[in-house]
């Protein structure tokens, strides 16, 4: 067994380092047709599960070896779409149940630990300031079918809020007890039936002052570009690849600052396929790789099922 000093030197590191957070920006990051034109006045409900793996790597002078982390992620989504200014807007809110699985050796002991509850909800907000007129019913599908191509650019801020499950006396942790705000700016370019799409975001991270240990956990922002090339066959089957750099949120913990700033490539495949009229399925994976010589790996799938009315 690990002794006390052992978990508290590996998670300790994993948690300053910001390569376990389980409330990942990732899924985010690299969601496809944020930005896409809806009908107004539209309700879509949607529920998703993921499986992810990560394999974590440390400077050798640490002695940490074999560092791994499985999550189980189920999540559920609500937007709403509706017109503000004469422009399309939506709102939505998503609420995750995680279970996680963290292990590791430090100095030829082996250190583990687990973690099952609900995650921080994340409540997003965005308004397309150019293209996609408010639009509904059949007025909607009109134009749609009169404009193939069609250029949006759009404008959000996600908030993350501190629901999620949290310990302070614990170093592992499902919810992150501060509020995480991400600015975005993007733009879709439709032309027949291919669609390029960009979002730049920042997150800006409020401080946590209960922290392991009483301490106050602070983060420079991290800086977020991803683009994503869709396919549409007919309404309802898509498919899309993607990629995403991201850049900071380096960690100062009661004023001292850590040197772990994150950097990392992230990537992404999925496909749509309809169910029905108002339903369908969504089928994805989701990939990231440390640009740096120590960091993080990750693997994930998805599966998730959303509908309308």
């Amino acid at each position: 067994m690990c002794s006390n000093k052992c978990w508290q030197g590996l998670f300790s590191l994993l948690i300053l380092s910001g390569l376990c957070s389980p409330m990942s920006v990732q899924a985010e990051d690299l969601e496809p047709r944020r930005w896409a034109h809806l009908p107004i006045n539209t309700n879509f409900l949607g529920a998703g599960y993921a499986s992810t793996k990560a394999d974590i790597d440390f400077d050798p002078v640490l002695k940490i070896e074999e560092a791994e982390a499985t999550l189980d992620t189920w999540v559920a989504k609500y937007i709403r779409t509706f017109e503000l200014f004469d422009k399309s807007a939506r709102i939505g809110v998503a609420q995750g149940y995680q279970k996680g699985h963290w292990t590791g050796i430090l100095d030829g002991e082996a250190a583990s630990t687990s973690r099952d509850g609900a995650t921080d909800t994340l409540v997003r907000f965005a308004v397309n300031l150019y293209g996609s007129p408010p639009l509904e019913g059949k007025e909607f599908v009109a134009y749609r079918k009169a404009n193939p191509n069609e250029t949006i650019v759009g404008a959000g801020i996600s908030v993350q809020l501190p629901t999620g499950d949290y310990m302070s006396d614990k170093l592992i942790n499902l919810g992150t007890n501060r509020y995480t705000l991400r600015p975005q700016i993007g733009a879709i370019h439709t032309r027949g039936q291919w669609s390029f799409e960009s979002t730049a975001r920042a997150v800006i991270y409020f401080d946590n002052d209960d922290f392991y240990g009483g301490k106050k956990l602070e983060n420079d922002p991290l800086y977020v570009l991803s683009g994503h090339l869709i396919y549409t066959h007919r309404p309802g089957i898509w498919g899309s690849i993607s990629a995403a750099y991201d850049y900071g949120a380096k960690p100062t913990v009661d004023g001292v600052e850590k040197d772990s700033r994150k950097e990392e490539l992230l990537f992404a495949a999925s496909v749509g396929i309809p169910i029905n009229r108002h339903l369908g399925v969504k089928l994805g994976y989701i990939g990231s790789r440390t640009q740096r010589t120590t960091g993080v790996d990750t693997d994930s799938f998805v599966i998730g099922m959303s509908g309308y009315w």
